[in-house]
Parts: structure tokens; C-alpha cells; sequence
């Protein structure tokens, strides 16, 4: 049976694309993708690029105030112009859709920027009518912000929405307790904005490491953030003061935006899946095997489509192993047992890798090395904000189990401690190194005694 192409990718955010150009650049295959909106996807045009554009928009008043701590004189950091930096935003999100865009054309792949459904397993339907067959498709057409069901909910924000405001809120909700949420608190709030933040809930981040949660609440009430826990709105209104919300306990408070950042949704309504023998899973994911491989043998699935890790990065390596086993004949699968991960929170960011403490004592005997204390730098400044490095170490193999880091750039420390655990780095080793003095990182070598033991035996 011959085909139109010997693959179609539906999406072109970051795991489509990585696929589509390997699949055709290096290995040779005729390939198409399809995407709805603006090449890139979620993370170039929707999230981590321009958010992380906006985290360092906001530290201008926390180094102002840090300069002034270290003697300098009339340091301001002035108005935030929201205008002109969303102008300069949108041109750098254009420049990099562009740059995805080439990187695609460069390697042959044909581009349709149109919507794309599946027809059968073999053929796929563009919304202008034309329907195109490929021996293999690939969906990676990502998640969605999802909405709580309450009455009023369309007046509030996506997060999609917070980059193309006509101007900045003076007060501002936040609602939910993850990684959006608390990023875009601390944001809002550097940028100016009377930021509040109720979570449903009685910490923040779930499934991150207990002591790590702490510190992010902490910091989010020492930046200025209301924090409104074991809170959840029950409903929006419009009145003359703004957008009036009612919570579920009966209190009432005004904001000029809310914000609902309460998880997303793999994007699979209106796909055509129906048309296929694809199995759905609970949340409406498309359910994979080990090789990204559906129910159904031609169709495959990478990114958050697939609710594994949903992570830019984990599209990436999924996608990328996708073309090489399937086209390049270098059968290749993805470990999702251990994912760094970074929480852009300021001053100082979350980040992680492997079990937290409470998951390891779980699985049995651990130790527990943890520094606490507060940073040369931001001390000498006057702040009182502290910083936290922690091991979690098998106390049978001796293997570093987790590790999790809240401090300035700890997503730069997690991403080289993330080599070293990922190869089985042990205790000893991690001892073995020599620390560069003075930096923060040099804590991670320099704990020699446990703070504590707990799990199993040990207990």
C-alpha cells in the first residue's frame, strides 16, 4: 500500500517538531505536520519562554532593593511599562516560532498550518477538506488549561491569556497550588500587581519534597503574596469594584483578574480518535506503551498528550527517540523514572530530581543530609530568607536517592546534579568532590552527617 507520506505529525509544539525534523532531516523520511496555531507549541508561544521572560521582568524591584543593601544610592527600579514589554515579548516569541518554522522547512518537512483530525488510522483530514494518508502518525498535540466548573468562570484567565493583557491588574487572584500558580503569584507580584492566591488545599506543590513546600509558602507570603489555603472560589461576579468572588466558606473579596491555574487537560476532544482503535485513559490521555506506540500500530503519541511527565524536555526526548526507532532503525525508549524539574519562584526557585524524603522512607531505610541557611548574598542584603540543599540517600546502597534544592538558579544546580544521581552516584561520591568556595552548590558536598534517618529498619 503506498502513502502520501511515511509520517504525518499532528502538532507543532516542541515534541512534534523534534520528531518531524529527525524523522526527515536524518533519517530521511517524507513527512507533514499539521498545527492550529503558532509553531512552537505551548512552551515557546504559551509558557515556559515567556513566562521565564516575565520572571526576569519582575526582579527589577527585588535587585533595587538589593543594590541599596549593598550601598548604592538612588537605585529604582521605576514604573513597569506592560506595554512596551509586551511588544518586545511578542517579537521574540514570533522570532522563535520562525526559527521552529525554518528548522522544519530546512529538514523537508511539508507544513500545513491548518487543524488536523484523524479520519482512520492511516488518514488524516485538514479543516479545508483535504484528507492526506502516511504509514505513521504522530500525535503531539499537547494539553490545555482546564476551567473548575463554577458559576462566572468566563471571567476569569488562562494562563494563555496573561501574555496578551491590555494592561497590567492592580489586584490579581491566583487560583491553584501548582507550578502556574505559584510561579505567576510571585511574577504578578514583582510586576507590581496586589497578587492573592487561594489554594484548595493546605500546601502548595503537591508531590513536591515537604520541606520544599514550606519554604516556597514562606517566600510567596515574604514577597508580598496573600495566601488564601483550604480556600476554593465558589463563584465570579462583575459589580461596579471588579470581579467579585465568592468562596465556598461565604467570604467575599474584589479583583480587577483572576487567574485559574488549576491543572490542564490533554487536548484530545474533537481528535477523530473515535475513528480509531486508540484507547483513552481517565483524564482523556492517549494511552502509550513504552515505545509511545498506541493500541493502534501506525498511530504513536509523545507530550503531555500522553499525561506522562509533561515536561518541554520529556516531549523533546520522547519525540526525538520516536524518530530513531521508528525511521532511524536505533530502537530507543525514555526513562520518566528520573525528570529534573524547576519552580520558577522568586527570590529563590524549587527544583528536584528523583524521590522526595517522604516517598523514599516509604520504600525503606534512607538518611537525610539537609542544609538550611541563608545565602551570602542575599544576607549581607539584609534579607532573612533562607535556602535549603537535601539529599535523600539509601542507607543500604548508599545511592543518592533525591535531591532537592531551594535557592537562586537551583534549576542551574538540579540540571548537573540530575548527571551524577542519574548515573548512580553514591554518598561517598558526592563527598569525593572537591567544593568550589564560595558558592551555594558547594553544600551538596560538603554535608557529612545526616540530619536525621527514617523508613524501614531504621526507624
Amino acid at each position: 500500500m503506498s502513502f502520501d507520506y511515511d509520517l504525518f505529525v499532528i502538532g507543532g509544539g516542541s515534541g512534534g517538531v523534534r520528531a518531524a525534523r529527525i524523522a526527515a532531516g536524518q533519517h530521511g523520511a517524507k513527512v507533514a505536520l499539521a498545527e492550529e496555531s503558532r509553531m512552537g507549541g505551548t512552551c515557546v508561544i504559551r509558557g515556559c519562554v515567556p513566562k521565564k521572560l516575565m520572571v526576569f521582568a519582575s526582579e527589577a524591584p527585588a535587585a533595587a532593593q538589593e543594590a541599596r543593601g549593598y550601598g548604592w544610592t538612588g537605585a529604582e527600579a521605576g514604573g513597569f511599562d506592560w506595554p512596551m514589554f509586551r511588544e518586545k515579548l511578542h517579537a521574540e516569541l514570533s522570532r522563535l516560532e520562525g526559527i521552529y518554522r525554518g528548522g522544519l522547512v530546512a529538514a523537508g518537512v511539508e507544513v500545513h498550518d491548518s487543524r488536523a483530525t484523524l479520519v482512520d488510522h492511516h488518514t488524516v483530514a485538514l479543516a479545508d477538506g483535504r484528507q492526506f494518508t502516511a504509514r505513521h502518525i504522530l500525535i503531539a498535540v499537547g494539553g490545555r488549561p482546564t476551567l473548575p466548573g463554577i458559576p462566572g468562570e468566563e471571567l476569569g484567565m488562562i494562563s494563555d491569556d496573561l501574555f496578551t493583557m491590555d494592561e497590567m491588574p492592580r489586584r490579581i487572584l491566583l487560583v491553584g497550588g501548582g507550578f502556574i500558580a505559584c510561579e505567576f503569584a510571585t511574577i504578578l507580584r514583582g510586576l507590581g500587581a496586589d497578587t492573592t492566591l487561594a489554594y484548595r488545599g493546605d500546601k502548595l506543590l503537591r508531590g513536591f519534597d515537604e520541606g520544599g513546600r514550606t519554604l516556597v509558602t514562606h517566600q510567596l507570603e515574604h514577597v508580598g503574596v496573600t495566601l488564601r489555603l483550604n480556600a476554593n472560589p465558589a463563584r465570579l461576579d462583575r459589580d461596579a469594584q471588579g470581579i467579585r468572588v465568592t468562596y465556598e466558606d461565604g467570604a467575599v473579596e474584589h479583583h480587577d483578574a483572576v487567574l485559574f491555574a488549576t491543572g490542564r487537560a490533554p487536548y484530545t476532544r474533537g481528535l477523530g480518535l473515535e475513528n480509531t482503535g486508540v484507547r483513552l485513559g481517565r483524564r482523556g490521555e492517549i494511552v502509550v506503551d513504552e515505545w509511545s506506540q498506541t493500541a493502534v500500530p501506525s498511530i504513536f503519541a509523545v507530550g503531555d498528550v500522553t499525561d506522562r511527565v509533561n515536561l518541554t524536555p520529556v516531549a523533546i526526548r520522547e519525540g526525538h527517540a520516536f524518530a530513531d526507532t521508528v525511521f532511524g532503525a536505533q530502537p530507543r525508549r525514555v526513562c520518566h523514572d528520573l525528570v529534573a524539574s524547576a519552580v520558577y519562584v522568586r527570590p529563590h526557585e524549587l527544583a528536584s530530581i528523583g524521590l522526595t524524603e517522604e516517598a523514599a522512607a516509604a520504600q525503606g531505610p534512607i538518611e537525610v543530609y539537609e542544609a538550611l541557611f541563608r545565602p551570602m548574598r542575599s544576607l549581607f542584603a539584609g534579607s532573612d530568607l533562607r535556602a535549603m540543599m537535601k539529599l535523600v540517600v539509601d542507607d543500604v546502597t548508599r545511592r543518592v536517592l533525591g535531591c532537592h534544592i531551594f535557592a537562586p538558579e537551583a534549576g542551574e544546580m538540579i540540571q548537573l546534579a540530575a548527571v551524577a544521581i542519574g548515573m548512580g552516584a553514591t554518598k561517598e561520591q558526592f563527598d569525593a568532590a572537591i567544593a568550589v568556595h564560595p558558592t551555594l552548590a558547594e553544600e551538596l558536598v560538603t554535608m557529612r552527617m545526616p540530619v536525621r534517618r527514617a523508613g524501614g529498619a531504621a526507624v
